[in-house]
């Protein structure tokens, strides 16, 4: 707990401490006299990482120091991403210890230097507490505080800039170089490049016509592309905004998804332009995400069908019409086709802007949650809201209040320390001190409470929680500011700024709780803003913002959390990473204390979470109500969270944010420009600030296409049952085609032998050395295969079991009509299909050639309008094997009666069944493992590494 005590006069002068002024720190967390290092057991681990495709070791630090209820997951990551210092030298920090103490010890000393601690022992006090909270994965500063702060690198705190360019080529050349800077330092920016002359305006010096500001976003592009982020692998995160009313507003909005048609011819004539790939460079506007800053008025013009003026950025004068609803309707189009431009609500933000008198907010970091001034930043924390649920499952509201407090505190000490990437982004910082407290595990919280994340219930809480988190940081910052004095931009801003806090009250009071649960939290959230609002009013405040949702991507698995940022629960089975490599198949754990929750016995619990681990889902699990299965909907698989349902969540906890949210929308493929468009109409009506949609399979940065949904509607292949099968076996000469393929990087051969009437009737795999486990494995594998399509499987039983299937090797293969493959079985039978299946069947599961693919981009049809002539297959006499394998013989197997259909689930299937075969993300280009959505961003669950955001 923390308590303010102040001098006579309430106020102290910036950076000084009055005599008997400062923060009296009560403990919380900690006992006087013990730290919280020796609380808890520590173990020693070895952390070793492998490349996905030879396997050799790209990183290995043997005697890690780390809690032992820590997972391997969160020990990795840190020890990888966090621990400085040479691997195998002295300097490199190998515990935990080292790495929380070289912080927090930082924050201590920048706290008493700068007059925040009313005596050292309240210093100590707030160092325990701190330690306590970050070792015990309570809250977690963003990357960059552990990447720079107590290092010899310069002490960058923030993780999200936004910076400024103005119509002028000295101005565009140093927009180039400024993002340069802090991609280089890890980090991403945004920026409005609407001031910009549009290319229907003449040059004041030349009377030429100007190049207009998509024309510069293509050097801007390029460089960013070059730089990529911190020196690593990964794309650099950037934003590019452009207002409505810019007359190159049109061109802007068809900019990307031109280029995405480009990526699709590109990849069907055998190119690599997967995301990451080495042919994407030659395509443009990949390394940003667009947005388009929509106003008030043009979206009531949408709403009435009328016209909407375009203006001249020199004079302001109207130089074009638009109709309003085509422009919208094109937004919304382009968007479907790839993704982009999200949109950005102008009302909405700057309604709700704290210190409008110094400027307006005219555009975002990567993600959208940081909105504020120009060349500003802003430093992030995110509590893990799952740590404060009781065993009883109630929300312990004063631990999380004065969590709050302290995190704030320290998050404004930072500030007096931290180091900038350009000095106009130092100047404005410093002057505002905008921050941006976040939370983690929203999503398994309401799943662990028993509340369904789309309800009305689980949107209560969620507004109680944001509500009481802002309100009580807010407290906080005015409190702050009667020790060590408000913003400095306060004064000029001190009206709007306290306006803004009676809408955040306002707001508070509009809540419907439901549960016991929410009704105390929104309880003390009323009691909150209403302190806030008093202690403001004599000591104005310290922070010109409180708080945002970011996606919370690696710190959110340095917590351990399950979900993160706002998100529900991705699926309810995960995999988890065990000591000495390799994972496991885990049904969620909150799932059973769901269950115990929804008042279930132990008994039923444990069936139902069988099911599931099964299943991937719950429908029909034994004992569980169907009125429950709400409670257990995830943003995939079988009962898929609706698109509405994630922005009604937006909605619920956006009245209190200082800034947004980062959170993209996903729609399944089959979704319309209607709904895409219906989506953003009701994210402005619903006072969302920014908004971002994502159509499944929409990029061909996408990896995998949703066959398994197309697979659904195939026709059942006749089966005709007998009581005895009869092996139809192959005659001594047979037609056969040898096929040479590379997966992911690891080579192989198929070899695949056919009846004389072209019916598929033997397949043989060499990969691997002979002797080789691989090998021998390929080739049992082989002969089970070989045998069952003598005894009359049918083929397309085999490739709708075997598609889809994912392990390592997986990646990109050699092979035009199977650019990229989500294993070897997968390559395998997608191969056989192309080669053996007739075009309706193998269509109808999604398999199609690139011919067919690229008719299909320039017609609207896969097939041919006329009958295309039969490939005459390679034939060589009696070559029934690869070199090296065995044969199928016909004493090796019995005649026996067809097997039962196979119940069981593969982990491949199961992680079908669990997210649709569809992932929306890239493959990590630091590990290869296929990544999730986290916010805007995608995270990569094995290494920790994100698409662009810090």
């Amino acid at each position: 707990m923390t308590d303010t005590v102040s001098g006579s006069t309430g106020r102290a002068a910036r950076g000084t401490s009055k005599a008997g002024s400062g923060l009296h720190v009560e403990r919380v967390f900690t006992t006087e006299g013990v730290h919280p290092y020796d609380e808890v057991t520590w173990e020693r681990r070895d952390v070793v990482q492998t490349n996905w495709k030879t396997g050799e070791s790209v990183f290995e630090q043997n005697g890690v120091e780390f809690p032992d209820f820590w997972s391997v997951n969160a020990s990795t990551i840190v020890t990888t991403k966090y621990f400085r210092g040479a691997v195998g030298t002295d300097q490199r920090e190998q515990s935990l210890k080292q790495l929380l103490d070289r912080v927090v010890l930082t924050y201590v000393k920048a706290g008493k230097d700068n007059g925040y601690f009313a005596t050292d022992a309240d210093a100590e006090a707030f160092e325990h507490e701190l330690t306590w909270m970050l070792l015990h994965q309570v809250f977690s500063f963003n990357s960059p505080v552990w990447f720079n702060v107590g290092t010899s690198s310069p002490q960058q705190v923030s993780a999200c800039f936004i910076l400024s360019v103005d119509d002028s080529m000295d101005s565009i050349l140093n927009w180039y170089k400024e993002e340069g800077l802090i991609f280089k330092g890890g980090s991403g920016a945004g920026l409005n490049l609407s001031r910009i002359r549009s290319s229907k305006e003449l040059l004041r010096s030349s009377g030429g016509t100007a190049s207009g500001p998509v024309s510069f976003m293509r050097g801007a592009d390029a460089s960013a592309g070059t730089i990529k982020s911190g020196g690593a692998t990964r794309r650099a995160a950037k934003m590019v905004v452009l207002d409505v009313d810019h007359p190159d507003i049109e061109e802007f909005v068809h900019t990307k998804q031109r280029e995405e048609e480009k990526i699709r011819v590109l990849r069907d004539a055998g190119f690599d332009m997967d995301l990451g790939g080495h042919d994407i460079t030659s395509v443009q506007y990949q390394n940003a995400n667009n947005s388009v800053r929509v106003t008030d008025e043009f979206m009531r013009a949408v709403e009435e069908g009328t016209e909407f003026g375009l203006r001249a950025r020199t004079t302001g004068e109207v130089i074009d019409t638009v109709d309003a609803k085509q422009l919208f309707a094109d937004i919304s189009h382009a968007a479907w086709a790839c993704a982009d431009p999200g949109m950005q609500y102008d009302g909405t933000i700057n309604d709700w802007h704290t210190t409008p008198e110094t400027g307006r907010i005219t555009a975002s970091n990567p993600c959208s949650e940081y909105m504020h001034l120009d060349n500003s930043s802003c430093n992030l924390a995110s509590m893990n809201l799952l740590k404060f649920v009781s065993d009883d499952g109630s929300f312990e509201v004063e631990k999380f209040v004065k969590a709050v407090e302290l995190v704030i505190t320290a998050m404004d000490i930072s500030i007096c320390f931290a180091d900038f990437p350009t000095e106009a982004i130092g100047e404005t910082t410093r002057a505002y001190r905008q921050l941006g407290i976040g939370y983690a595990n929203l999503g398994a919280l309401l799943m662990a409470s028993g509340i369904a994340y789309d309800s009305d219930g689980g949107r209560a809480l969620a507004g109680a929680i944001t509500s009481l988190m802002t309100g009580t940081s807010y407290r906080r910052s005015a409190e702050l500011a009667g020790i060590v004095g408000a913003y400095d931009g306060f004064a000029q801003n001190a009206e709007p700024h306290t306006r803004v806090m009676r809408k955040h009250q306002a707001a508070n009071d509009e809540i419907r709780t439901m549960h016991a649960i929410d009704i105390a939290v929104h309880r003390e959230a009323s009691k909150q803003w209403a302190q806030n609002l008093e202690i403001g009013t004599e000591n104005g405040w310290r922070n010109a913002q409180a708080s945002v949702l970011a996606p919370t991507g690696t710190i959110g698995f340095m917590m351990d959390c399950d979900t993160t940022g706002i998100e529900p629960d991705f699926s309810l089975v995960k995999f988890k990473k065990l000591v000495g490599g390799g994972s496991m198949q885990i049904v969620n754990r909150t799932v059973p204390a769901a269950l115990k929750r929804l008042g279930y016995t132990e008994e039923t619990s444990e069936a139902i979470v069988e099911y599931i681990a099964e299943h991937g889902h719950v429908i029909d699990a034994p004992g569980l109500k169907p009125e429950h299965y709400e409670v257990f909907d995830c943003a995939m698989g079988e009962r898929a969270i609706k698109p509405m349902g994630h922005v009604r969540m937006m909605a619920a906890a956006q009245p209190f944010l200082s800034g947004a949210i980062s959170k993209t929308v996903n729609l399944p493929e089959e979704s319309t420009v209607d709904e895409i468009a219906d989506v953003y109409l009701q994210g402005w009506q619903l006072g969302l600030k920014a908004l971002a949609v994502y159509r499944d399979n929409c990029k061909v940065g996408q990896p995998l296409a949703d066959a398994r949904a197309k697979s659904k509607t195939a026709p059942a292949p006749e089966v005709q049952i007998v009581e005895r099968p009869v092996r139809k076996r192959l005659p001594k000469s047979r037609p056969s085609r040898t096929t040479s393929f590379t997966v992911g990087g690891a080579e192989g051969y198929m070899t695949s032998g056919s009846y004389p009437d072209d019916g598929l009737g033997e397949v043989f795999l060499k990969l691997g050395k002979q002797g080789s486990t691989l090998a021998g494995v390929m080739d049992a594998f082989s002969i089970a295969i070989s045998i069952s399509l003598q005894y009359g499987v049918p083929l397309e039983t085999f490739v709708a079991k075997f598609t889809n299937m994912k392990f390592e090797p997986a990646g990109l293969t050699d092979d035009p009509d199977v650019r990229m493959s989500q294993s070897i079985m997968d390559y395998i039978f997608r191969r056989l299909a192309l080669d053996h299946l007739p075009f309706e069947t193998r269509s109808a599961m999604g398999i199609h050639s690139a011919e067919e693919r690229q008719r299909q981009l320039d017609t609207g049809s896969y097939e041919a309008t006329d009958e295309a002539p039969e490939v005459e297959s390679l034939s060589a006499p009696d070559v029934g094997a690869a070199p090296g394998s065995a044969k199928p013989d016909a004493d090796v197997v019995a005649e026996t009666a067809r097997p039962a259909p196979r119940t069981a689930h593969t982990s491949a299937e199961l992680l079908e069944s669990i997210t649709g075969s569809t992932v929306d993300a890239p493959l990590c280009f630091t590990c290869g493992t296929k990544m999730r959505p986290s916010g805007s961003c995608f995270v990569c669950e094995g290494c920790g590494s994100t698409s662009g955001c810090s």
